[in-house]
Protein backbone atom coordinates (compact mmCIF):
# COMPACT_ATOMS: atom_id res chain seq x y z
CA UNK A 1 0.00 0.00 0.00
CA UNK A 2 1.30 3.42 -0.97
CA UNK A 3 1.25 5.55 2.19
CA UNK A 4 2.98 8.59 0.66
CA UNK A 5 1.05 11.77 1.35
CA UNK A 6 0.02 14.14 -1.40
CA UNK A 7 1.23 17.73 -1.28
CA UNK A 8 -0.16 20.54 -3.41
CA UNK A 9 2.57 22.41 -5.29
CA UNK A 10 0.13 24.94 -6.72
CA UNK A 11 -3.59 25.41 -6.16
CA UNK A 12 -6.04 28.10 -7.22
CA UNK A 13 -9.82 28.49 -7.30
CA UNK A 14 -11.82 31.22 -8.99
CA UNK A 15 -15.10 31.83 -10.80
CA UNK A 16 -14.66 32.37 -14.55
CA UNK A 17 -16.86 32.47 -17.64
CA UNK A 18 -17.10 29.35 -19.78
CA UNK A 19 -15.34 31.16 -22.62
CA UNK A 20 -12.53 32.25 -20.29
CA UNK A 21 -12.09 28.65 -19.18
CA UNK A 22 -12.03 27.55 -22.82
CA UNK A 23 -9.25 30.07 -23.52
CA UNK A 24 -7.22 28.66 -20.62
CA UNK A 25 -7.75 25.08 -21.79
CA UNK A 26 -6.79 25.96 -25.39
CA UNK A 27 -3.50 27.37 -24.11
CA UNK A 28 -2.81 24.15 -22.24
CA UNK A 29 -3.78 22.11 -25.30
CA UNK A 30 -1.38 24.03 -27.57
CA UNK A 31 1.54 23.48 -25.20
CA UNK A 32 0.67 19.80 -24.68
CA UNK A 33 0.40 19.24 -28.42
CA UNK A 34 3.84 20.78 -29.01
CA UNK A 35 5.43 18.91 -26.10
CA UNK A 36 6.33 22.19 -24.36
CA UNK A 37 6.19 22.97 -20.62
CA UNK A 38 2.59 23.59 -19.65
CA UNK A 39 1.76 26.80 -17.70
CA UNK A 40 -0.48 25.94 -14.75
CA UNK A 41 -1.33 29.47 -13.60
CA UNK A 42 -2.60 32.48 -15.57
CA UNK A 43 0.67 34.40 -15.25
CA UNK A 44 2.56 31.36 -16.58
CA UNK A 45 5.05 31.32 -13.72
CA UNK A 46 4.31 27.71 -12.67
CA UNK A 47 5.08 25.20 -15.43
CA UNK A 48 5.43 21.45 -15.70
CA UNK A 49 6.23 19.01 -18.53
CA UNK A 50 3.84 16.04 -18.49
CA UNK A 51 5.04 12.65 -19.71
CA UNK A 52 4.43 11.67 -23.34
CA UNK A 53 1.54 9.39 -22.29
CA UNK A 54 0.13 10.47 -18.92
CA UNK A 55 -2.88 8.78 -17.40
CA UNK A 56 -6.00 10.91 -17.72
CA UNK A 57 -8.98 10.66 -15.40
CA UNK A 58 -12.27 12.43 -16.08
CA UNK A 59 -14.89 12.47 -13.36
CA UNK A 60 -18.34 14.04 -13.30
CA UNK A 61 -19.82 14.12 -9.81
CA UNK A 62 -23.21 14.91 -8.34
CA UNK A 63 -22.48 16.78 -5.09
CA UNK A 64 -26.08 17.28 -4.08
CA UNK A 65 -26.75 20.90 -4.98
CA UNK A 66 -23.70 21.14 -7.27
CA UNK A 67 -22.14 19.27 -10.16
CA UNK A 68 -18.37 19.05 -10.60
CA UNK A 69 -16.25 18.08 -13.60
CA UNK A 70 -12.67 17.09 -12.80
CA UNK A 71 -9.95 16.43 -15.38
CA UNK A 72 -6.76 14.98 -13.94
CA UNK A 73 -3.46 14.03 -15.56
CA UNK A 74 -1.09 11.74 -13.68
CA UNK A 75 2.40 10.49 -14.48
CA UNK A 76 5.54 9.37 -12.65
CA UNK A 77 7.68 12.26 -11.47
CA UNK A 78 8.51 14.50 -8.54
CA UNK A 79 8.34 18.14 -7.47
CA UNK A 80 11.81 18.82 -8.86
CA UNK A 81 10.28 18.74 -12.35
CA UNK A 82 8.02 21.69 -11.57
CA UNK A 83 9.22 25.23 -12.28
CA UNK A 84 7.62 27.70 -9.87
CA UNK A 85 9.40 30.87 -10.96
CA UNK A 86 9.21 30.65 -14.73
CA UNK A 87 8.97 33.60 -17.11
CA UNK A 88 7.14 31.81 -19.91
CA UNK A 89 6.19 35.03 -21.67
CA UNK A 90 8.40 36.10 -24.56
CA UNK A 91 7.58 39.76 -23.98
CA UNK A 92 7.88 42.50 -21.37
CA UNK A 93 5.89 45.63 -20.56
CA UNK A 94 7.82 48.90 -20.59
CA UNK A 95 6.46 51.95 -18.74
CA UNK A 96 7.84 55.24 -19.98
CA UNK A 97 7.20 58.98 -20.42
CA UNK A 98 6.86 60.45 -23.91
CA UNK A 99 8.03 63.83 -25.18
CA UNK A 100 4.81 65.45 -23.90
CA UNK A 101 5.45 64.12 -20.36
CA UNK A 102 2.55 61.68 -20.66
CA UNK A 103 2.89 58.16 -19.26
CA UNK A 104 2.60 55.24 -21.65
CA UNK A 105 3.27 51.54 -21.88
CA UNK A 106 4.37 49.25 -24.68
CA UNK A 107 4.64 45.47 -24.92
CA UNK A 108 8.02 44.51 -26.38
CA UNK A 109 8.76 41.02 -27.72
CA UNK A 110 12.18 39.55 -26.94
CA UNK A 111 13.01 39.97 -30.65
CA UNK A 112 12.78 43.74 -30.10
CA UNK A 113 9.46 44.29 -31.87
CA UNK A 114 6.76 46.36 -30.16
CA UNK A 115 3.69 44.13 -30.41
CA UNK A 116 1.24 46.38 -28.54
CA UNK A 117 1.07 49.84 -27.00
CA UNK A 118 -1.27 52.02 -25.00
CA UNK A 119 -2.21 54.19 -27.98
CA UNK A 120 -2.84 57.27 -25.83
CA UNK A 121 -0.90 58.72 -22.92
CA UNK A 122 -1.94 58.73 -19.25
CA UNK A 123 -1.70 61.50 -16.67
CA UNK A 124 0.33 59.34 -14.25
CA UNK A 125 2.46 56.20 -14.13
CA UNK A 126 -0.16 54.63 -11.86
CA UNK A 127 -2.92 55.12 -14.44
CA UNK A 128 -0.65 53.70 -17.16
CA UNK A 129 -0.03 50.66 -14.95
CA UNK A 130 -3.79 50.27 -14.43
CA UNK A 131 -4.24 50.43 -18.19
CA UNK A 132 -1.74 47.68 -18.92
CA UNK A 133 -3.23 45.51 -16.16
CA UNK A 134 -6.62 45.85 -17.87
CA UNK A 135 -5.00 44.62 -21.08
CA UNK A 136 -3.26 41.81 -19.21
CA UNK A 137 -6.57 40.54 -17.79
CA UNK A 138 -8.74 41.06 -20.89
CA UNK A 139 -6.55 40.33 -23.93
CA UNK A 140 -6.15 36.54 -23.55
CA UNK A 141 -9.89 35.83 -23.70
CA UNK A 142 -11.06 38.71 -25.91
CA UNK A 143 -13.28 38.15 -28.93
CA UNK A 144 -11.71 38.74 -32.34
CA UNK A 145 -13.93 40.63 -34.77
CA UNK A 146 -13.28 41.55 -38.41
CA UNK A 147 -14.85 45.00 -38.82
CA UNK A 148 -14.34 44.92 -42.60
CA UNK A 149 -17.06 42.30 -43.01
CA UNK A 150 -20.64 43.44 -43.47
CA UNK A 151 -21.78 41.43 -40.48
CA UNK A 152 -18.65 42.24 -38.45
CA UNK A 153 -18.26 38.47 -38.11
CA UNK A 154 -16.52 36.96 -35.12
CA UNK A 155 -13.39 35.14 -36.31
CA UNK A 156 -12.68 33.52 -32.96
CA UNK A 157 -14.59 33.54 -29.71
CA UNK A 158 -13.13 34.43 -26.36
CA UNK A 159 -14.32 35.52 -22.96
CA UNK A 160 -13.45 38.89 -21.43
CA UNK A 161 -14.66 42.48 -21.11
CA UNK A 162 -12.89 43.52 -24.32
CA UNK A 163 -12.88 42.77 -28.05
CA UNK A 164 -10.06 42.68 -30.59
CA UNK A 165 -11.13 44.59 -33.72
CA UNK A 166 -9.33 43.91 -37.02
CA UNK A 167 -9.54 46.73 -39.57
CA UNK A 168 -7.81 48.30 -42.57
CA UNK A 169 -6.65 51.92 -42.27
CA UNK A 170 -6.72 54.63 -44.96
CA UNK A 171 -3.41 53.37 -46.36
CA UNK A 172 -4.76 49.81 -46.69
CA UNK A 173 -2.55 48.64 -43.83
CA UNK A 174 -4.09 46.07 -41.48
CA UNK A 175 -4.35 46.91 -37.80
CA UNK A 176 -5.96 45.73 -34.60
CA UNK A 177 -7.20 47.51 -31.49
CA UNK A 178 -8.44 46.13 -28.19
CA UNK A 179 -11.70 47.84 -27.22
CA UNK A 180 -13.14 47.55 -23.71
CA UNK A 181 -16.88 47.07 -23.22
CA UNK A 182 -17.01 50.70 -22.00
CA UNK A 183 -15.88 51.85 -25.47
CA UNK A 184 -12.30 52.77 -24.53
CA UNK A 185 -9.45 51.57 -26.75
CA UNK A 186 -7.09 50.02 -24.20
CA UNK A 187 -4.40 48.79 -26.62
CA UNK A 188 -3.48 48.84 -30.29
CA UNK A 189 -0.85 47.39 -32.59
CA UNK A 190 1.04 50.65 -33.11
CA UNK A 191 2.17 50.13 -36.71
CA UNK A 192 0.12 48.56 -39.49
CA UNK A 193 0.63 45.15 -41.12
CA UNK A 194 0.81 44.27 -44.80
CA UNK A 195 -1.96 41.65 -44.53
CA UNK A 196 -4.89 40.63 -42.36
CA UNK A 197 -3.13 37.35 -41.58
CA UNK A 198 -0.06 39.14 -40.21
CA UNK A 199 -2.28 41.40 -38.09
CA UNK A 200 -4.00 38.31 -36.66
CA UNK A 201 -0.62 36.74 -35.92
CA UNK A 202 0.41 39.94 -34.13
CA UNK A 203 -2.63 40.00 -31.86
CA UNK A 204 -2.27 36.28 -31.16
CA UNK A 205 1.28 36.97 -29.96
CA UNK A 206 -0.18 39.54 -27.56
CA UNK A 207 -2.81 37.09 -26.30
CA UNK A 208 -0.17 34.43 -25.62
CA UNK A 209 2.48 36.63 -24.01
CA UNK A 210 0.60 39.36 -22.15
CA UNK A 211 -0.30 37.55 -18.91
CA UNK A 212 3.20 36.55 -17.85
CA UNK A 213 5.02 39.62 -19.16
CA UNK A 214 7.05 41.42 -16.45
CA UNK A 215 6.69 45.18 -16.05
CA UNK A 216 9.78 47.36 -16.37
CA UNK A 217 10.12 51.11 -16.00
CA UNK A 218 12.34 52.62 -18.64
CA UNK A 219 14.95 55.07 -17.44
CA UNK A 220 14.44 58.64 -18.64
CA UNK A 221 16.47 59.54 -21.68
CA UNK A 222 18.84 62.45 -21.47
Amino acid sequence: MDCMSEEAIHESETTRSRRSIATYLRRLARRLGRGEPVPVDDKQTVTVSPAAEPEIEIELEDEGTNLSLEIELEWEGDAAEVETDTVASKARFELYEDAADEHRWRLVHRNGNIIADSGEGYASAQKAKQGLESVRSNAPGAYIVDTTKDDEGVLEEGGSKATFELFADDDDRWRWRLVHDNGNIIADCGEGYSSKQKAKQGLQSVRINVEGAPVEKEEEEE
